[in-house]
């Protein structure tokens, strides 16, 4: 039987280090669907310090092609985490979609351009623990003033999982932003995570959600909730059945 080199639109390339996975015949393809052969690279898939909104007073564009845009950037996000933020942040204004909406859609494909290579690197040679990171930018939009959380997980030095999501409610605090609304979903990873890898008999119980359990144990330990946690206590309350359970330090 041959090695596998090509699944799914992911090629895959061992060697005797590790396995590199990469989509760069596909952003290929889609450089070329959407005649963008000879667009001019950009060195970041988002504008920094650029704030995207609904922009109402906007002209509107080709519906279709916005969403097939986007669906074709989601299915690379696959094996690109870099672009997750700016494809998530553009695939919110899929139902009237903009001119504007449609500058940082280019934008994306402006870095793919110039970044067509990138991919996932799996080493041989690696730790086999895992660990997680969560963050989030507090009142990130300027329309709603909701946070985009995000979170990532490593076994050893391969990254396995990684999320985007916008926050369901405003958060009044950038502690129920950033420590508890983005690590609940972080904590829910981790937790499924666990129990996926109990099946092949490897216990990652105190996995540690670096940069911010030390001020969630400051949280967990304090019984008496003020008025701006009160809004998050369910959060709370998730990870002080995990903590007491050992699945997280």
């Amino acid at each position: 039987m041959l090695e596998l080199t090509f699944f799914l639109g992911l090629q895959v390339k061992q060697s005797n280090g590790g396995i590199f996975l990469s989509q760069d015949k596909y952003v290929k393809d889609i450089l070329n669907k959407f005649d963008f052969r000879t667009i001019k690279p950009a060195s970041t898939p988002i504008e920094a310090h650029k704030s995207l909104g609904k922009d109402e007073e906007g002209e509107d564009v080709d519906v279709h092609l916005y969403r097939s845009m986007i669906g074709c950037l989601m299915y690379l996000t696959a094996s690109r985490p870099d672009i997750m933020f700016a494809v998530c942040l553009c695939a919110r204004f899929q139902v009237t979609p903009k001119v504007s909406h449609l500058h940082a859609v280019k934008r994306i494909f402006r870095y793919l351009k110039h970044q067509p290579n990138l991919g996932l690197w799996y080493p041989k040679d690696s730790p086999f623990h895992l660990e997680a990171f969560s963050d989030s930018d507090y009142a990130g939009d300027n329309h709603d003033r909701r946070s985009t959380s995000g979170g990532c997980q490593y076994l050893g030095r391969r990254l396995v999982s990684w999320q985007c999501k916008k926050q369901t409610i405003v958060a009044i605090s950038s502690t129920g932003s950033r420590i508890c609304r983005a690590a609940a979903s972080c904590c829910a990873q981790v937790l499924w995570m666990q129990n996926q890898l109990l099946d092949y008999g490897f216990n990652f119980m105190n996995t540690e959600i670096l940069e911010t359990m030390r001020a969630l144990n400051c949280i967990v330990q304090n019984p008496v909730f003020t008025h701006d946690q009160a809004y998050f206590r369910f959060d709370i309350k998730s990870f002080e059945i995990a903590m007491s359970k050992g699945s997280l330090m």
